[in-house]
Formats: structure tokens, sequence, C-alpha cells
């Protein structure tokens, strides 16, 4: 007599029913990390092609107004809403490496300062693409010199100074969950208080910068997926949540 908590289908298999199923996290969410870094580099060099505090008023004139002026910029500012979800995604492949280890100190530092990056990124970017939506979506007039410095320097406030903040936070905390857990090689845990140290101490708008973190996720994610594909039965086992 066949169990209720299993299915027979005409092969004569059994499988118990979809409601009775855990839901697993797959393996290639990994790649969460590496579109990320992907989405938000991609975005960031894209919506550098706005004008800058320098430029003249015939320089901005065309940028809002040409033909296929502010395209690529725009390009950059619907890319940014990706690179947040991938990152979310990210956020869940690490906890789900955590399992019910989880730590409630950590748990919450962690969490905080991932989802206040996300939000202080699509601040960055609303902000850097509200002047160009705003000429081409709603047919506002071309902002002055002053009005584009203005905007400029609130989205790279917003992304140099609170969204790096919070990136640091959050490297500083993944490095000692993955050092507690033995989940990261030591390389990756000291390259992650190191960078996270710079981003926290940087006074300077320097673009290249903000790239250390994006890195840093493409090098947590890889560990995560080529630990999580070891044919050692030990690394596999460190990947998995304890019951």
């Amino acid at each position: 007599m066949t169990s209720p908590a299993t299915l027979t289908n005409d092969a004569g298999d059994t499988s118990p029913p979809a409601s009775d199923r855990a839901l697993e996290t797959p393996r290639s969410a990994g790649v969460a990390g590496l579109a990320f870094a992907v989405l938000f580099i991609t975005s960031l060099v894209l919506l550098r092609h706005h004008p800058s505090g320098g430029s003249t008023a015939a320089e901005i004139r065309d940028f809002y107004l040409g033909r296929h002026a502010g395209s690529v910029a725009l390009v950059g500012v619907y890319l940014a809403p990706f690179s947040g979800i991938a990152f979310l995604w990210f956020i869940a492949v690490i906890r789900n490496l955590i399992g019910n280890r989880e730590d409630r100190f950590f748990a919450t530092v962690f969490l905080g300062s991932g989802l206040l990056f996300v939000a202080m990124l699509f601040i960055a970017a609303g902000v850097g693409g509200a002047l160009l939506t705003a000429v081409k979506f709603q047919d506002e007039p071309v902002p002055s010199a002053d009005t584009v410095l203005a905007i400029r320097s609130l989205a790279f406030g917003f992304l140099f100074i609170y969204a790096m903040r919070m990136a640091a936070v959050f490297m500083i905390v993944v490095s000692t969950i993955g050092m507690r857990l033995g989940v990261f090689p030591r390389w990756l845990v000291v390259a992650g208080y190191a960078a996270a140290l710079v981003l926290i101490l940087n006074v300077s708008y320097s673009e290249a910068l903000v790239l250390v973190f994006p890195v840093w996720v493409a090098a947590v994610s890889g560990v995560i997926l080529a630990t999580s594909r070891s044919p050692s039965g030990t690394s596999d086992a460190a990947m998995q949540p304890h019951g």
C-alpha cells in the first residue's frame, strides 16, 4: 500500500508531494554576487556620462536635448535597480550559508548594513538620474550648471559617504562570519577587513575606490561557488546549514 506521503507515477517511482518538499536554495544562487558586481560596475560607468560641474551651458544643453543625448546614462539609471536586486539575492545566499548557526548580533548588523546599502544605492542612482528623466520624460527645462553641480554632489554624497560606509560594515560582518564558520579562506577574510577599513576611512570622491566593494562581492561569490562544487565532502558539508 502506497504511503499518503508519497506519490507513485506510471514508472513506479515514488516522490514526496510538492507540499512536503523542502525549499532548497540552488547552488547557482552564488552567481548573484557576480551578477551584482557586473551590473553595479556597468551602471556606474554608464552614469559617468553626465555633464560635470565645469560643463558649459552649451554642453549641458546638448547632453539633454541631443538626438541620442543621455541615452547611455539613462541605461545606467535603469541598471541600478537590477544591481540592487542581485545584491539582495546575494544577501540571501550568505544567510543560507550561515544556516542555523546564525548569531542574532551579527545577523542584525549583517541584514541592516546590506539593506541600507541597497537603499543608499537606489537613492544615489535616483538622484543622479533625476534631471535626465525629468527633461526626457516630463518636458522639464534644461537645468543650469549650478543645478547640475548640486544634483551631482548630492548623488555622490549618497554613494561615497553613506552607501560605501554601509558596504564597509557589510564586508566586516561577512568576513567575521566567514572566519568564525571556517568557510572563507584566510586571504579573503584579510582582504575583506582591509578593504572595509579603506572604505570607512576614505574621505575622497575617488571613483576607483567604489569598485573595491563589487570586486570583493565577486570574490566571495567565486569562493562560494568553488566550494559548493568541490568534490570534497568536507567542503560541501561546510557550505550546508547545520540542523
